[in-house]
C-alpha cells in the first residue's frame, strides 16, 4: 500500500476528492438500484452493485495511468484523437442503439467485449484538450476570427453536429464549455458573439428542417420541445412525472433522511440510479447528504482552479479548466434538474451516477487533471534538490 501511495502523484486532495465521491456512491447506487433488477426480471441489486463497482475499479485505473503521461503529450493526442472521434460520432448516429429503455441512439456496441460505449462523452473530452492546444499556441499572436475558423471551429461545429440529433444537452454543454475556454484562453469577445449566435442560428435550422422532415434522420426535437414546454408550462409529460417523483424524494428525505436502502420513489423514477440519483440520495441521507455532495463538487472546482493557476505552461492552464469545469457543470445541472431548477437533460452525476462511459470519461479527464499537477510537483522537487547540494551528495552516495 505505502509502495502505491509512492506512485501517485499529482493533487493529493483531487485524488481524496474522487476517491470520496466514489465510496459515497456505492450505498445509494445499490439502493436506487431495486427498480432496474425488478425490470430486469432473474437480476438481482447486488448485480448492479458489482457492475457499479467495476466500473469505478476500471475509472480509477485509467485515472491512475493517464496520470502518469506527461500532459505535453495530449496535445498531439489530440490532434489524432479528433478524426476517430469524428467517425465514432457518425457510427453512433447510424447505427446507435438504445440501453436500458433510454429512447435515443447515444451508444454504440464493442462486439469483442460485448458492452456499450456512449461516444459523445469521449468527444466532449477530446474537443475540450484540442480546444486549449490551439488557444495556447495563438496565446500570444494577434487572432483573426478568418484564420481560426477553420482549425478551432470547423472541428467544434462538425462534433456538435454528430451530437445534437441524439443528445441536445450534451450538445449545449459542449458549446458552452468551449466558450468558456475560449474567453479564458483570450479570444476576442466580439468574435465570440458571432460564433454564439451562429450557434443559436444552426440549431433553429436544424428544429425547422427536423420538423418539416421528421424521416429524414433519427431525432429528438420534438421530446426537447416538450419537456422545455411542460417546464415552462407546467404541463403534465413523462419529464414532469419524473420531476414530481424526484421532488417527492427530496421532500420525504427532510433534514436526516429516511436512513441507507429505505428510499420509496426509487421505485417509481425510471433512472433513478443514473439521472436522479441526487434525489435518492436526499430521501435517504437528507438534506445533510445533499449538501455534503455539492460541497464535495465545489470542493473539487477549487482544487481544479488551484491545479489550474499553478501550471507552468498556457496548455496546462486552459487543459485543466477545460476537462474539469465540465465535470462541476455537469453535477450542477445533474442537482438543478432534481430540483426542477432546470429542465429534465439526462446528464448523470459524475463519480456517483450508475454507468460506465461517464465514470471512465469522467475518471480519464481527472486524470488529465493531475498528470498537470504532477508535472507541477515534478519541477518543485527539482528545484529543491537544485537549492540543497546536500540532498545530490547523498543521492549520488
Amino acid at each position: 500500500m505505502q509502495a502505491l501511495f509512492k506512485n501517485i502523484k499529482g493533487d493529493r486532495l483531487i485524488w481524496a476528492i474522487v476517491a470520496l465521491l466514489a465510496i459515497l456512491s456505492f450505498l445509494p447506487v445499490y439502493s436506487a438500484a431495486s427498480n432496474l433488477a425488478y425490470k430486469g426480471g432473474g437480476s438481482n441489486t447486488f448485480t448492479f452493485f458489482i457492475k457499479h463497482f467495476m466500473h469505478l475499479f476500471l475509472g480509477f485505473a485509467i485515472m491512475y495511468g493517464v496520470h502518469k503521461i506527461p500532459y505535453r503529450y495530449f496535445r498531439g493526442l489530440s490532434l489524432i484523437m479528433i478524426p476517430i472521434v469524428l467517425v465514432l460520432l457518425g457510427v453512433t448516429m447510424l447505427q446507435g442503439t438504445t440501453i436500458e429503455g433510454a429512447n435515443a441512439s447515444r451508444w454504440i456496441q464493442i462486439p469483442i467485449v460485448g458492452m456499450s460505449f456512449q461516444t459523445s462523452t469521449l468527444a466532449s473530452v477530446v474537443l475540450m484538450v484540442y480546444v486549449a492546444r490551439y488557444m495556447s499556441k495563438i496565446k500570444d499572436k494577434k487572432i483573426k476570427f478568418k484564420e481560426s475558423i477553420l482549425p478551432l471551429w470547423i472541428p467544434v461545429f462538425l462534433v456538435l453536429g454528430l451530437i445534437l440529433p441524439s443528445n441536445l444537452s450534451t450538445a449545449a454543454i459542449i458549446f458552452l464549455m468551449v466558450t468558456v475556454l475560449t474567453f479564458l484562453g483570450g479570444y476576442p469577445i466580439r468574435y465570440l458573439f458571432v460564433i454564439i449566435g451562429s450557434g443559436v442560428l444552426m440549431l433553429s435550422l436544424f428544429v425547422l428542417v427536423a420538423k418539416a422532415f421528421p424521416e429524414a434522420m433519427p431525432n429528438r426535437v420534438d421530446t426537447w420541445m416538450s419537456r422545455i414546454e411542460s417546464f415552462s408550462n407546467g404541463e403534465d409529460s413523462e419529464a414532469d412525472y419524473q420531476i414530481e417523483k424526484a421532488k417527492i424524494a427530496i421532500a420525504s428525505g427532510g433534514v436526516k433522511g429516511l436512513g441507507p436502502g429505505k428510499s420509496r420513489q426509487k421505485n417509481f423514477l425510471p433512472q433513478s440510479s443514473s439521472d436522479f440519483i441526487f434525489a435518492i440520495i436526499i430521501e435517504e441521507y437528507g438534506l445533510i447528504g445533499g449538501a455534503t455532495i455539492m460541497v464535495l463538487y465545489m470542493w473539487l472546482l477549487f482544487r481544479i482552479v488551484i491545479a489550474a493557476q499553478k501550471s507552468d505552461t498556457v496548455f496546462g492552464k486552459l487543459l485543466v479548466l477545460g476537462v474539469g469545469l465540465p465535470i462541476v457543470f455537469q453535477a450542477l445541472i445533474n442537482m438543478a434538474v432534481a430540483v426542477e431548477l432546470f429542465p429534465v437533460t439526462g446528464q448523470t452525476l459524475p463519480l456517483i451516477s450508475s454507468g460506465g462511459t461517464s465514470i471512465w470519461m469522467t475518471c480519464l479527464a481527472i486524470g488529465i487533471i493531475l498528470s498537470v499537477s504532477a508535472k507541477r510537483e515534478e519541477i518543485k522537487e527539482q528545484e529543491n534538490i537544485e537549492d540543497n547540494p546536500l540532498e545530490i551528495l547523498s543521492e549520488t552516495i
